[in-house]
Formats: structure tokens, C-alpha cells, sequence
């Protein structure tokens, strides 16, 4: 398995595509948790802090698919770059202006949303180019889902100690900065300056004339609420149990079961079609999300979040590789990014609906809506069977299925070969 992630991460650029993009991505991967530390810093409710972030995922729900249309249209520098620092200029405000003015704070969270860059939808139209092989770029999105669950249990833990270390607004700087800078390391690097998109049919729908988009969107509306929901439940869950740092490791724990789940999962082959696999492990993520209402001491809590999170990274790679199948060709770019959109919206409808109900019922309420949210993907995956047929061919009252761009089954990782 180390030998599989070796051989891909020596590829010529692999390595400062996937680090740049991380890094890149970390603002967006701890915003949850940086604005909501920094909400309850200035003295605001859980409902304030859970509507702040809320505007954040919605804006940045609405601007990851036209940027990403924008970035097939125009390549990746023209708009990243910019989006970037836009962004970051956005939390600068929030952190400049606190909550005394609200209807400012709520125009930082428009600006800080919106412009978010769609690297993580740039990375993955770049990889067929950098790998060359479809057998690698399938690959390829395993690694990306695992090193992205690195990305999410180590963003808690510097948000932490940057507000330890000076205040909640610095650690709003300092990790928007340090975004922008990974941004800049992608876009400068020979691949990103040379991609283009493949020619696409004009279509005011882009990627969403898929029905099989549509299926995953609808499903990955509900884990993206899943999500939000526990990032404000386990703040909650930190007041009722001492404070301090508990919120960060009940998120890296969550992370961290990703991201063993992930390795696990990318170290076999896995026989049939990854639709019918994605329906089985949205099913055991919504399984393990379940057991978070029992709301145990610290360590007992740390531990069933970690589990909750073990099927995460293995659905995202599935996930990766269902849409790849079912993407129209010229939209790579924006269909990966809707992809990032689902989690946007379903985590500030998440983060809305956990607020009030932490309000009223303490963080035990809080994880009730993470396990609402799990079933309620499963149950949209287990009833549109029909319409994540297999590319290429027609269900009856389904619309025509695309093709699978890279044309090969999906591979695991091997001693010889992670969204």
C-alpha cells in the first residue's frame, strides 16, 4: 500500500498538485469550526454562529459551480488566483469588524463563500493529464480522498492552537493566508497553466443534464448536512464538558476514522460496479453517524466520532469515481465541483438546523440531525437505482447515462501500485 502511494506521489508534479491543493483548500476545510470559535468569541449565540456559517456554505455552494464553469471555460489561473485572495479578503472583514455590524459580517461570509476556489474539482481534471494512465487517475482520486481526511483532522487542530496562541480573528488570518498561498502553488505549476478543458456541447444545464449528477447531488445534500451538523453539535458538546480544546478532537477524531477508512479501503481491488458500492457505504456512514446521540464522557465520545467517520473518505473516492462515469465530457471541472457544492449546501442547512436544536436540546440534539442526515442519503441513493444505470445505456424513463471518460474499472491500492 506505501508502495502504491509512492509510485503515484513520484509522478512528475503529483506531489505539489495534491500538497498545493490541500493546503490551498484548508480555509474552506475549517470555516465551520474558525467561524463558529470566532462567532461565540465576540459574545454571539449558537444561532448566530451557526447562521454565519450558514451564509458561508450557501455562498459557497453557489460559487463552486460557476467558478468551476468559469475555470473549463478560461483554465485555472484566470480564476483561482483571484477567487483566492478574494476570499481571504472576505474573512479579513469578518475578522476586522467582529459582530457589531452584522449586515457586514454577513457581506465578509457572502464575499469569503463565494469566491472560495474550486481546487478540489481542479485537481481532479488535472490528474488524467499529469498520470497519463486511467488505471492511475482512478487511483488517484483514493489518494486525494485519503489526503484530504489528513487536510480535516489536522485543520481543527490549527485552528486550535492559533486561538490559543492569539485569538479566534487571528486564526481567521492566518489560515486564509497561508490558503492563498497554496492556491498560488498550484496555479503557477506547468499543468494548471497548460489544462484545458475538452470541447463541451453548449448547454445552459452544464453537468446537471446528467441524471446521475442529479442522483449524487441529492444524496450528497444530506451527508454534506450530516457533517455541518456535528461541527456545530461537537462545539456544543465541548461547553457541556469542559471546554477548551474537546470540539478539535472530536472533529480530527472524525477525521481520523476517514482517513483509516480510506487507506483500508484503497488497498484492494473491489469487484463490480462502484454505484451499487457507493449505496453500501453511504449505508454504513449513516450507520455509524447513529451512535453519536449516546453523547458519552470525552474519551467514549472521541472514540464513537472516529468511528462515525471511517466510511467517510471511502464514500467520497467511490464517489469520485461514480461521477467521473456520469459527468457530460467539457464539464470535469464544474461536475466535481457541484460535487463540493452538495457538501456546501447540506453543511449550512446542517449547521442551521443543529443551532436551534442545540438551543433546545443540548448537543445531544445536535448529532441527532447527523444521523437524520445520513439516512436521508441512503434512502435517496436506494430509491433512484434507476437512474445511476451504467453509462452509456438507457433505463427505461431515465435519461441517457454518460460515458466513463477514463475508461477503466476502478483499481485499489496495492504493495505495488482520499472529497
Amino acid at each position: 500500500m506505501a508502495a502504491g502511494y509512492a509510485e503515484l506521489l513520484r509522478t512528475r508534479h503529483a506531489a505539489r498538485l495534491l500538497a498545493g491543493t490541500l493546503v490551498g483548500r484548508l480555509p474552506n476545510a475549517t470555516a465551520a469550526l474558525a467561524v463558529v470559535l470566532f462567532a461565540r468569541a465576540e459574545g454571539g449565540s449558537y444561532a448566530l454562529a451557526g447562521a454565519l456559517s450558514a451564509v458561508y456554505g450557501v455562498c459557497n455552494a453557489i460559487g463552486q459551480p460557476l467558478l468551476g464553469r468559469a475555470v473549463d471555460l478560461y483554465g485555472q489561473p484566470r480564476v483561482m488566483l483571484p477567487a483566492s485572495v478574494l476570499s481571504a479578503l472576505g474573512m479579513a472583514l469578518l475578522a476586522a469588524v467582529g459582530l457589531d455590524v452584522l449586515w457586514l459580517a454577513y457581506a465578509a461570509m457572502v464575499v469569503a463563500g463565494f469566491f472560495t476556489p474550486p481546487l478540489e474539482g481542479g485537481l481532479r481534471a488535472l490528474w488524467p493529464g499529469v498520470l497519463k494512465r486511467p488505471d492511475r487517475v482512478h487511483a488517484a482520486y483514493a489518494l486525494d480522498a485519503v489526503a484530504q481526511e489528513v487536510m480535516f483532522a489536522v485543520g481543527p487542530l490549527l485552528v486550535t492552537l492559533c486561538v490559543a496562541a492569539w485569538s479566534a480573528g487571528a486564526a481567521l488570518l492566518v489560515i486564509n493566508a497561508v490558503g492563498v498561498l497554496g492556491a498560488l502553488s498550484v496555479v503557477v505549476s506547468p499543468p494548471s497553466r497548460q489544462w484545458r478543458s475538452a470541447p463541451r456541447e453548449a448547454h445552459w444545464l452544464g453537468a446537471l443534464r446528467s441524471a446521475g449528477m442529479l442522483v449524487l447531488i441529492g444524496a450528497f445534500f444530506f451527508v454534506g448536512l450530516a457533517l455541518g451538523s456535528i461541527a456545530v453539535a461537537a462545539v456544543a458538546y465541548a461547553d457541556e464538558h469542559g471546554g477548551g480544546a474537546v470540539s478539535s478532537w472530536l472533529l480530527s477524531a472524525l477525521g481520523a476514522g476517514a482517513l483509516a477508512g480510506g487507506l483500508v479501503y484503497g488497498a484492494r481491488d473491489w469487484p463490480g460496479r462502484p454505484e451499487n458500492r457507493l449505496r453500501l457505504l453511504i449505508g454504513l456512514l449513516a450507520l455509524g453517524y447513529l451512535p453519536l446521540v449516546l453523547v458519552p464522557g470525552v474519551a467514549g465520545m472521541t472514540a464513537l466520532t472516529g468511528v462515525a467517520g471511517v466510511f467517510l473518505a471511502p464514500a467520497l473516492a467511490c464517489a469520485f469515481v461514480v461521477v467521473d462515469r456520469h459527468a457530460p465530457k467539457g464539464t470535469v471541472t464544474e461536475a466535481f465541483s457541484w460535487l463540493v457544492t452538495t457538501f456546501g449546501v447540506g453543511s449550512a442547512v446542517g449547521m442551521s438546523v443543529a443551532g436551534p436544536a442545540v438551543e433546545g436540546g443540548g448537543a445531544q440534539a445536535g448529532f441527532a440531525v447527523a444521523g437524520a442526515g445520513g439516512l436521508a442519503a441512503l434512502l435517496v441513493l436506494l430509491s433512484t437505482k434507476r437512474f445511476l444505470g451504467e453509462p452509456g445505456r438507457r433505463t427505461a424513463g431515465a435519461a441517457p447515462a454518460e460515458n466513463d471518460r477514463n475508461g477503466a474499472a476502478e483499481p485499489g491500492f496495492r504493495a505495488g501500485r482520499q472529497a
